[in-house]
């Protein structure tokens, strides 16, 4: 027999299957490599034709495999093929090469993994943060951190409760790394605990529940405290009744009388705790009618930067008229504890709620029915990030693209603004494939 007619006579393909089926897990886009192990795959690229060429392993065990490709198919189909190139020797020593498709139809299966995340039970590792105040700014900062660093991929849950949120986790190595970074981020302490789930004596491996509690130092931006007499000498013989303008990685605080500017890191903070003296609600309005400008102002011994702001309208606690229990303010001399503190300027809040041309994302998690104080709240956060340069550098600002943008830095009335140039497109996969694309990305 010629070569023409036996390669019409004889199929070397025979056996290999026209059609095969894998499994993909749509949650983490991976596929599975029987029988239990699960990869992440590009498509076309090495390691899914890899995985393709396992599955017809069995099947051309008697051929030679010369060549093997994918064919374009449309990525929402469904559906991989690939162009096979294999020889086989037949009778009288002839060797038939051939070349034919084989398809791979992708069909939806779940891993174990995302199971458990889908089941909102199960969890290794919890990051229990808490902050005993009554304002939430600090937890608002520290989500925005979360998401420019992108730390929330790895939880499998997110709690907001009372005075905190909890962050759940597959590892426990996911939850040392959130530790980690709290600790770098806020002034702050915490305490490492585990439970034990069950115990395998054969292969003596243990199950553990690990729970790590974060507590943040107990101030948030704007609060009035009393310093101890020792901490304030330290701290470069500043005034013991101050005001936080900031927290980040520790606390920021200035003088109200001096305007000495000095920071308390959370080891020194434990060391010498101090609370806040009167809460955000307790906020009143003054109009500063007159100034007296103190001139060759004598600072003490040790004392650091100062500040040279003042308006015209600010909010301030009236100490003259509140009902404070400190310590160490009880224990002050009274000449020296002054009547009002102005914490800031006042300004037109509808207004710039108006104006506002940006906003921030948040984390996607549980939480109760928020209530109005929380939307107070949040709108002071989003303040205080348009007055303070140096806190919003570590958060991401985006356009709002419902608003018309105006390039200006104030407000009439001379309420500070974000320039667009801080400003970052808030693109969606809509924005970049169009609406289609969108569809097709997610089917």
């Amino acid at each position: 027999m010629c070569v023409s007619c036996l390669r019409n006579k004889v199929d070397i393909s025979e056996g290999i299957p026209k059609q095969v089926t894998i499994h993909f897990c749509r949650q983490c886009e991976r596929y599975l490599q029987p029988p239990g192990t699960w990869l992440q795959c590009a498509l076309e690229s090495r390691e899914l034709l890899t995985l393709c060429l396992k599955k017809l392993k069995a099947s051309m065990a008697k051929v030679r495999l010369i060549d093997a490709g994918f064919l374009w198919t449309e990525p929402h189909s469904k559906r991989i093929k690939m162009k096979l190139t294999i020889q086989k020797e037949v009778m009288n020593g002839a060797i038939l090469q051939q070349v034919f498709v084989v398809e791979f139809v992708i069909q939806p299966q779940m891993c174990e993994d995302c199971h458990r995340v889908e089941a909102k039970d199960f969890w290794k590792a919890v990051v229990q943060v808490r902050q005993k105040t009554v304002h939430k700014k600090t937890f608002y900062y520290l989500e925005q951190l979360i998401l420019k660093h992108k730390l929330h991929q790895n939880t499998v849950r997110i709690k907001e409760i009372h005075e905190g949120i909890d962050f759940y986790y597959a590892s426990k190595q996911h939850a040392q790394k959130m530790v980690d970074f709290l600790q770098c981020t806020v002034p702050c302490r915490s305490k490492a605990s585990q439970r034990l789930i069950s115990h395998d004596v054969h292969s003596n491996t243990y199950n553990y529940k690990s729970t790590f509690s974060m507590e943040i130092v107990p101030v948030c931006k704007d609060n009035v405290v009393c310093l101890s007499p020792r901490l304030a000498q330290s701290l470069g013989n500043m005034g013991q009744v101050c005001v936080c303008i900031r927290v980040t990685s520790s606390i920021h605080m200035i003088d109200p009388n001096t305007l000495q500017i000095a920071e308390v890191d959370g080891n020194t903070f434990w060391r010498h705790p101090f609370s806040s003296l009167c809460s955000p609600r307790q906020l009143e309005e003054f109009m500063v009618m007159d100034i007296d400008i103190i001139r060759d102002q004598k600072l003490g011994a040790g004392a650091g930067l100062t500040s040279n702001k003042i308006g015209d309208l600010g909010l301030g606690f009236d100490f003259a008229n509140a009902n404070i229990n400190d310590e160490f303010l009880n224990k002050m001399n009274p000449h020296h504890v002054p009547d009002v503190v102005l914490i800031k300027k006042s300004y037109d809040r509808m207004k710039r709620v108006k104006n506002r041309v940006w906003k921030l994302r948040e984390l996607d998690r549980e939480r109760d029915a928020t209530d109005t104080d929380d939307e107070r709240q949040y709108t002071e956060f989003l303040e205080d990030l348009e007055e303070d340069e140096m806190l919003r550098k570590n958060v991401n600002i985006f356009r709002d693209a419902s608003k018309i943008p105006v390039e200006s830095e104030t407000d009439d009335d001379g309420a500070p603004r974000i320039s667009l140039a801080e400003m970052m497109e808030d693109l969606s996969l809509s924005d970049s494939t169009g609406g289609a694309g969108a569809d097709m990305m997610t089917d």
